[in-house]
Parts: structure tokens; sequence; C-alpha cells
């Protein structure tokens, strides 16, 4: 089975949850940006969670599907329609052989995710599938796509050749049948407007002037176009150390926030690099990286404190929450025997 891009869109790549255990070698981890999308849209088509899947940003592909298969489109809301006609998204979608898959401008958040039965067929670099864009490695070629790419997938699970058989037989008279049950995203990708993203202290917190400090938590601050899957640079009340000093650089991680000489912050993301050498005023919980990867350029947000303590609470109840929404998948899919 195979899709071909007729039209690539903005930025469409293959991702999946990253590259870990190589950053000792300075190759960063990479992967999804919004993580719990791409979860969710392999656990609805019956792959494993970590499974690579298109990332698409902002501006959706147009893309051919060649083979009858199975389907799920998490995120953000582009629009997507399948030979015309809107397709639902969170939930499992079967889509003959011959459709046109079509994205629009985004309506809502910013990285959509799609997921196909079985997986792409592309090699691992360093035990994944994730595209490093810059460093040109992993995924298709090492790039985003490109029109005329064609896409291969691995067999499909047994689960989801039978929900996909299943769908089949109910299927209307248009080009794709949507399963009936979905997921609610609110529980795994909120997405708001001005959201409140919760961060913890920095390891240099203590050296930025207390006006400072007092600042970052009680106003706002604005994306910048100069925002990628690298790291996000946000505008606003600018952040001040109470004296120079030199620091060496040391590992950072996905939402450690830097502060350069300009005092305008920058939040690390995916294809953040291995280390850093501006200090380090907040760091965003993992919880609410997959709300950070939602937001576009222009967009406002504000900074809350939480402990470590809290981070970690609000990590478990997510994470039990994900292993409570894998059975109730796998209950649905085994339910179509």
């Amino acid at each position: 089975m195979s899709i071909t891009m007729n039209r690539p869109g903005l930025l469409t790549s293959i991702q999946d949850l990253g590259r870990y255990g190589f950053q000792k070698y300075g190759v960063i981890v990479s992967g999804a940006m919004d993580r719990n999308s791409l979860r969710i849209a392999n656990l609805l088509v019956g792959n494993e969670e970590g499974e690579a899947a298109l990332e698409i940003t902002l501006m959706g592909p147009s893309l051919l599907v060649e083979e009858d298969t199975l389907i799920a489109i998490t995120g953000a809301d582009m629009a997507p329609e399948i030979d015309g006609e809107r397709v639902p998204l969170w939930r499992p979608v079967y889509v003959k052989k011959g459709s046109v898959i079509d994205y629009k401008a985004c309506r809502l958040g910013c990285r959509a995710y799609m997921a196909f039965a079985g997986g792409f067929a592309v090699k691992e670099v360093m035990n994944s599938k994730s595209t490093y864009l810059r460093g040109e490695m992993g995924g298709y070629e090492g790039r985003a796509l490109k029109a005329e790419d064609t896409l291969r997938f691995n067999t499909m699970s047994k689960r989801a050749a039978r929900l996909m058989e299943q769908l089949k037989r109910s299927e209307s008279s248009g080009s794709f049948t949507a399963a009936s049950w979905y997921v609610n995203s609110e529980a795994f990708v909120p997405m708001k407007k001005n959201p409140i993203i919760r961060v913890m202290r920095g390891g240099e917190f203590d050296r930025f002037t207390e006006s400072s400090q007092t600042r970052l938590f009680e106003q706002e601050f604005r994306i910048t176009p100069k925002s990628d899957r690298m790291g996000y640079r946000i505008e606003g009340p600018a952040l001040q150390l109470e004296e120079p000093f030199e620091l060496l650089s040391e590992a950072v991680a996905n939402g450690t926030i830097q502060v350069p000489n300009d005092g305008n912050p920058i939040i690390l993301l995916a294809d953040r690099q291995t280390t850093g050498g501006y200090p380090k005023i907040a760091q965003v919980i993992t919880v609410d990286l997959p709300v950070m990867a939602q937001l576009k350029p222009g967009e406002n947000i504000r900074f809350k404190e939480v402990t470590l303590e809290e981070a970690e609470r609000l990590y478990l109840e997510q994470e039990q929450q994900m292993e409570q929404l894998k059975v109730g998948i796998l209950l649905n899919i085994d339910s179509s025997k």
C-alpha cells in the first residue's frame, strides 16, 4: 500500500517519538512536536503508539491513496476532505483506493498528525524514522515531503485489518467510512487561545532580577515568526540578569526556556540542540508541551509557576489517562470482530 503526494503543503514530514540515546554524540532527539496527537493517531489505526506518521504544519498537503487503507487524523483542524467531503478527526477512517485526501489552512491549532495502518516503510536511522530537517537525516530522504513523493506502508496489524474490513462492510456511497466512536481530544491536547503554560523554575532563575522574575509570571508574551521546530522565540517584557556571568554549555531539554542577551526568551522544542549556553529561566512541564506545539506565530501565552511535585503529578495523571484510552480503543477495535 502507498500514497503519493500531489501537493506537499507548507511543511509535511515523517515523525515518530524521537531519536533517543545519541545526544552524548551531539545527535538531537527530534520527533513529533505534539507527541500526544501522534500517539493517539497511531493507536486509532492499530499501530504501536511510537510508529511514524505525517506531521503537517499550518497548511496541509494533498495526497492520492493508492490502495484501500485505514487512517486517523489528530491534532490541528485543517479541514481535511476526502474527494471533497469533510472527514472527521480523532477516529479511525477507512479510505478507498484512488481517493484524494486534501487539507486546507489551519482552523484551530498548528500541527496535524495523520497515521496510516502499518506505518511507513522507511529506514530507521539510529532507531528512529523521524526526520531531522537541518541534519538531512531520517524520514523520507532526510527532508520535508515534495510533490510526487511516494510513501509505502508496512503490513497493517491484524487488529487494523479487522477494523478496516468492518468499516468496509458498513461503507457509505462516498470515498470513505469513519468509525462512529472517537477520542475526546480536550483531555490530551487542549487548544485554547492565549493559553497559560505551566513551568518550573530553571537552573538560573535566581540570577534574574526580581522584576524579571515577576514579569515572567504576570505579563503576556507573543510567539514571533522566527519560530520553528527547533524553538519558539517569544517577545514581551525584557528579562534581565542581575549581573553578567559566564555559563558553560550544558544539557537542555524539550521545553527549556533560555534567555539570550536581548532579554527575549527562546522555548526549546523537538529539534532543539543537545546543549545550550544561555541562562535557563524556566522549564515547560511535559503535559503542556503538546499545547505549545499547537500554537502559531502571533499568538500570545502566559506562564504559571508550578512545583516539580505538581508537574510529576500532572504527568502521571495524563499517562494514566493515556493507558485508559489505549484500553478503550482496543475494546472498540476488537468489537469489530
